[in-house]
This record gives structure tokens, C-alpha cells and sequence, in this order.
């Protein structure tokens, strides 16, 4: 049986390339996209190659990247354009497979291996090639893009060179250029991973592919099955059916608040913030979700997040404020004041999807909540932010201060194993 064709397009900086497009001055400027300069938890979510040439790296405070590069310029995140971008590509991407997954907003793997035979190539390099001109032309940006016969190796490909280069990664050359490579480029190996690998002389993927699977077991558990078959090239999952309902696994929104929480009265506050921004996010990219999650930590650094799922997805903030406030409750006792709070919505769908009805929920009061929030997003928009508070709002006008709409948001991109994807046969 012929190898598959697999591609892995990776959008060069991606917020970073959509930011420049819509403000040419920035090309010529190291830049940063992240958070508000003057907030604690702020940081680079990602920089153009001249802010990475002078030290800053994603995930990097905001301070810190302004201490590696005192000229970086700052800039807010614009989700509705990177998810606007992120649907340009994949459209172009399904003009050559239907077996296009998304790896985040910026990265996709295509499975060409029909259209690769159609057009009479065999190794998926005249396609890359095409996908590559065409978002360079149509979109304004650049990719880089991995061709193997695995979406592991593939991936790896696009990682392999930037910006705007194309790697093939072959049954000839992987020894040579992928078993030479240090363990930690391997995806799913992380920090803590990696650090236990060398702990066992396992310092390059090659290293990795060459130790005994039932050792690796033994260290890391069934992900040390997993490991090993990245690093020999034996991943065949399949890449998921393209599937245009959303690019993003969740939406969500956490601050730092600028004094502790010492009540209810605080933490519900807060929520109802930040249970506000995100339904706003989600109205403005048309999702719901079914599922509501906090993050909560104190000031002695004890966290936990809690999750549960509901009958009717959603994007109104009183239900979503609602269900966060549920699961406070349900499961923090006031140990210590409060530092950090997080509201998250996850298992997201189009929000023309339609929906049972609930025999114990009233439409017209869904319907009623939804017009409110609607109303009141159209009147910020209009007249700023502090034009219409919720009454809560007026008992602290510090914690009321905070605009969590314009606060550093997180989407969170479609896991590899989120449809539990099997890496064997």
C-alpha cells in the first residue's frame, strides 16, 4: 500500500502577519501582539521575526519582552480578524482535500494523498507549492509547510524552516534530518518530558525512536507507547473530514484583579465581568457552547478549574455568569482571598445550530437576556464601556473598572486528540 501525502501548514506569526497587513508601519518595527502593557498578566502572544531577532519569544510577560527588546511596540489581539484569516486559509486549503483539520487558528494538516494521485504527483511538493503562492497572493501572508507520508513528521516539516519555506520529510531523509534533531521538537514532548528523557540519555528524536516502547512505558506510561510511534514515523491517525462549524475549541477570559476578593459580592462581580466578555466574543464570532468552566486562585497560589456541561448551548452572559457563579459555589469554601479569576465556554457549535427545547426554561426569557446583551454591547460600542453597568457593578468601582472585554481573551485551539484519535492501527 502507497504512503499517504500529508501537508502541515503553519501561517507564519500569524496574529503578528494579520496585524502588519492592516498596519504596513508595523512591518518595518520589532512588534509584539499581547495584552495591555500596564497589566500584570499580560504577555506576547506572539512577535514579528524582527521582535524575535532581539529576544522576544512567545509566552513571554510583557515586561520581560520589553527588557529583551526595549523598542518592541505592543499591540492589542484582534480575534475576529485571525479567525476571519484562519477561515480564508482552510477555504483555500479545501479547494485541493476535504480532509483539511485545523491545528489552532494558524496551522491545518491536509491530507492531499487523492488530489497528489489526481494530478499525477507523487510527493505532495507541486501542491505545497501551490497552497503556498496562493495564500502569499490571496491573503497577504506567509506559510510554511511540511509534506510526509505522517501528520507527526509533517508537522515537524513545517516547524523545520520559517518563514515561507516548504520541507519534505521522506522515507530517504527523515534519519537524516528528523532522528538528528534534539527530542524536544518532537511534538507533545514538553519541558518537564524532554528534562526526564535526558535524564535517561534519550537526547534527540532519534535516541527516542531507537529506545525499547515497553521502557518508555514503563517511564511515561501509555504515553510512552504514543512517543515512540511519533518518533518511528508510525503515527496514523487519519486527518478528521473538514469541518467548517468552528476553528477554535473554546473561548474564554481570565484577570488579575487589582485587589483581593474577600466576598461573594466580589467574586460574582468579577464573573459576571468577564461571563459578559465572553459572550460577547461568542456573539461576535456566531458561536454557543454547551459546556461552562471557571478558573479560580487565591492569593496563598492554591487553583483549581471546574467544568460542567448544560442542557441548551449558549452565548448569553446571564446564563453563562449563572453557571460560573453555581460552580463557585459549589466548590470553593474561602480558605484564603481570592487573586484570579477565570470563565471559560468550550464545546462550541455555529450559533444557527438549532436546539431542543427545554419544558423547564422559558424561550422568551432566553430570548429577553439575549436582546439585553445585544442592546448593551451596541450602546459600549457607541458611547465606551462604562456607559451602561449592570447595578452589581456600583458596590466597588475598582473591581467594576475593569473592562474585561478589552482584556486579554483566550482561545484555545483544537486539541490533536480532541476527537480521540487513535495513533495506532
Amino acid at each position: 500500500m502507497d504512503d499517504r501525502i500529508i501537508l502541515h501548514s503553519d501561517c507564519n506569526c500569524f496574529y503578528a502577519s494579520v496585524e502588519m497587513l492592516h498596519n504596513p508601519a508595523l512591518r518595518d518595527v520589532p512588534m509584539a501582539v499581547g495584552g495591555d502593557v500596564e497589566a500584570r498578566h499580560g504577555i506576547v502572544l506572539t512577535a514579528n521575526y524582527i521582535a524575535k531577532r532581539n529576544g522576544v519569544k512567545t509566552g513571554m510577560a510583557l515586561w520581560q519582552a520589553k527588557r529583551a527588546c526595549k523598542d518592541v511596540v505592543f499591540v492589542s489581539p484582534h480575534y475576529d480578524d485571525y479567525i476571519r484569516f484562519s477561515r480564508l486559509a482552510r477555504n483555500i486549503y479545501c479547494d485541493y482535500t476535504d480532509r483539511v483539520e485545523p491545528y489552532g487558528l494558524d496551522e491545518s494538516w491536509l491530507d492531499i494523498t487523492d488530489s497528489a494521485r489526481m494530478l499525477g504527483t507523487g510527493d505532495g511538493m507541486d501542491i505545497a507549492r501551490q497552497i503556498s503562492s496562493r495564500i502569499k497572493k490571496e491573503l497577504g501572508i506567509t506559510v510554511s509547510i511540511g509534506v510526509s507520508w505522517n501528520k507527526i513528521y509533517s508537522k515537524f516539516g513545517s516547524d523545520y524552516k520559517k518563514p515561507d519555506a516548504i520541507t519534505q520529510i521522506s522515507r530517504q531523509n527523515y534519519r537524516d534530518i528528523l532522528w538528528r534533531a534534539p527530542a524536544s521538537d518532537l511534538l507533545y514532548v514538553g519541558r518537564r518530558t524532554c528534562a526526564k528523557l535526558y535524564k535517561y540519555g534519550i537526547i534527540t528524536i532519534g535516541d527516542l525512536a531507537r529506545t525499547d516502547p515497553e521502557f518508555l512505558h514503563q517511564i511515561f506510561g501509555k504515553i510512552g507507547y504514543v512517543l515512540s510511534a511519533f518518533a518511528r514515523g508510525e503515527d496514523n491517525t487519519p486527518v478528521a473530514a473538514f469541518d467548517d462549524s468552528v476553528p477554535v475549541k473554546s473561548v474564554g477570559n481570565s484577570t488579575t484583579t487589582p485587589r483581593d476578593l474577600v466576598s461573594d459580592i466580589d467574586v460574582r462581580m468579577v464573573l459576571y465581568l468577564l461571563s459578559e466578555s465572553v459572550a460577547a466574543r461568542l456573539r461576535e464570532n456566531h458561536f454557543i457552547g454547551d459546556v461552562i468552566g471557571i478558573s479560580i486562585r487565591d492569593n496563598g497560589l492554591f487553583s483549581f478549574t471546574r467544568q460542567k456541561k448544560i442542557k441548551i448551548a449558549t452565548n448569553i452572559s446571564e446564563e453563562i455568569a449563572g453557571y460560573a457563579w453555581e460552580l463557585f459555589k459549589e466548590n470553593y469554601e474561602w480558605h484564603a482571598p481570592i487573586r484570579s479569576v477565570g470563565v471559560r465556554v468550550s464545546h462550541l457549535s455555529p450559533d444557527t445550530q438549532p436546539h431542543q427545547l427545554d419544558l423547564f426554561m422559558t424561550e422568551a426569557q432566553r430570548e429577553k437576556y439575549l436582546r439585553a446583551d445585544l442592546a448593551v454591547s451596541e450602546i459600549r460600542n457607541r458611547f465606551g464601556y462604562e456607559s451602561v453597568l449592570r447595578g452589581l457593578m456600583y458596590f466597588d468601582k475598582s473591581l467594576s473598572g475593569l473592562d474585561a472585554k478589552a482584556d486579554d481573551h483566550m482561545i484555545h485551539p483544537v486539541a490533536y486528540f480532541q476527537n480521540g484519535n487513535n495513533v495506532f492501527e
